[in-house]
């Protein structure tokens, strides 16, 4: 599968379905067809304009679209997108809020490099800006590197992160979502050895693989039962003439979607059908549900070859992290050296990715730090996505979060603990 050719056929599958659903919806929008009234030619419209979006989102990467909110005098606030560093695998990114002038929790938001972009956190970032100075780690598609700027797997990761919290200083609230966990972890660990003073204040880590044997789930199992060698053969493929990182190796979005599709394959496929059916029906909106959740779900991006592969090895396979036995440039990294970062875990009781069990088990290796310092949350009826971007993470999550870096700041100026959220907001800038 290491192949150009492999990747182009599926990308020209996947032009192909676009087109096909283009042209289903321009024959049967044809004005001369109204004369004739048929059910038919309106099904025909809606699978059309439902297939083209759908693969259409595919290949773009989605908006931040933050929206303005409203300030303690009743002002709104706009905000603005600035780069912070910029780097060749990924950009650290500041959501800069105008007119603010008090000073706010700063957060660094670490996102996953997990088949989606950075915008897959757009809810997480929209409810943490009223009361949090947001940083996010923007990854690229590999897709779009050319093969010159090099590789880049865990290690380099962690070293992005390094030098991301070196950059934003020690009043920095970690909160890394999902598959970045461990190497959030890491890079901590990292610091307190090599430059203490630039570790974060606080380190939440939330439904992140920090020992994935725990509790097993379908993404542990395949882990399991696959070798590094049918991994290698069957999942990478080289980028194609039609981007810049041409001839790179990477593990494409578009397999990656596949599999996410294929663990609910039924839920997806009711999706689908009944949104056709609502714009057949002339009941479906630009921006309603279905719309918002799969514009977003369905615009993937390639990893680099080397990430996958490395994360697959040492993360689930060797469980290097778990085992406290990770390296980077060939050091060891003593996640027991960190001993004044309060560190937080999040699950979701019905998370079927890193389900519970797996992020917890963090606490258990910072054994140089006090129990005072160490936090943990079970979130109950709540599945993956629910624990950063859900209902679940805005009315009960978000609060204990926020509650858990106040009660870690040390007295530094940070905002003072307010245990009521509604309270919070009312006096956010």
């Amino acid at each position: 599968m290491r192949y150009m050719a492999s990747y182009d056929l599926m990308e020209s599958i996947r032009n192909t379905n676009q087109w096909l659903g283009a042209s289903a919806l321009a024959i049967a929008s044809y004005p001369a067809f109204s004369m004739f009234p048929n059910p038919s030619l309106e099904w025909m419209a809606a699978w059309g304009e439902v297939t083209e979006r759908t693969f259409a989102r595919m290949v773009m990467k989605p908006d931040w679209n933050i929206p303005p909110f409203v300030g303690a005098n009743g002002q709104d606030r706009l905000v603005s997108i600035e780069k912070e560093i910029e780097g060749a695998f990924g950009d650290l990114i500041h959501f800069r809020v105008q007119g603010r002038t008090e000073p706010k929790r700063k957060v660094l938001l670490v996102a996953p490099m997990s088949g989606h972009y950075a915008t897959l956190l757009r809810s997480t970032v929209i409810s943490l800006l009223p009361d949090c100075d947001v940083y996010v780690t923007d990854w690229h598609n590999a897709r779009d590197i050319p093969v010159s700027a090099g590789k880049f797997d865990v290690e380099d990761y962690t070293l992005y992160l390094v030098d991301y919290l070196r950059h934003l200083g020690p009043d920095t609230n970690v909160v890394a979502v999902c598959q970045p966990a461990p190497l959030a972890l890491a890079a901590t660990a990292y610091l307190a050895e090599e430059d203490p003073a630039a570790q974060p204040r606080s380190l939440t880590l939330i439904g992140g693989p920090i020992d994935p044997d725990a509790n097993s789930t379908d993404v542990t199992d395949f882990g399991r039962r696959v070798t590094m060698g049918q991994l290698e053969h069957f999942m990478i493929q080289r980028v194609g003439f039609k981007y810049a990182g041409v001839g790179r190796k990477v593990y494409p979005g578009l397999l990656q979607l596949a599999s996410f599709i294929s663990m609910n394959n039924d839920t997806h496929r009711e999706a689908f059908v009944e949104q056709i059916n609502r714009v057949a029906r002339k009941a479906a909106q630009e921006h309603d549900r279905h719309n918002k959740f799969y514009d977003e779900y369905l615009a993937v991006m390639d990893m680099p070859a080397e990430f996958y592969l490395s994360t697959v090895e040492r993360i689930f396979k060797g469980r290097e992290i778990a085992r406290n036995v990770f390296s980077v440039n060939g050091r060891k990294v003593d996640i027991g050296k960190i001993t004044n970062v309060a560190v937080k875990t999040v699950e979701g009781a019905k998370d079927d990715i890193s389900a519970p069990g797996q992020c917890i088990a963090a606490l258990d290796l910072l054994t140089g730090l006090p129990q005072s310092k160490k936090a943990s949350h079970v979130e109950p009826d709540a599945g993956h996505y629910g624990i950063f971007a859900g209902r679940s993470w805005r009315e009960n999550i978000r609060p204990l979060v926020l509650d858990f870096i106040d009660a870690n700041s040390g007295g530094s100026g940070a905002p003072k603990q307010v245990k009521n959220a509604a309270n919070r907001n009312a006096k956010s800038a």
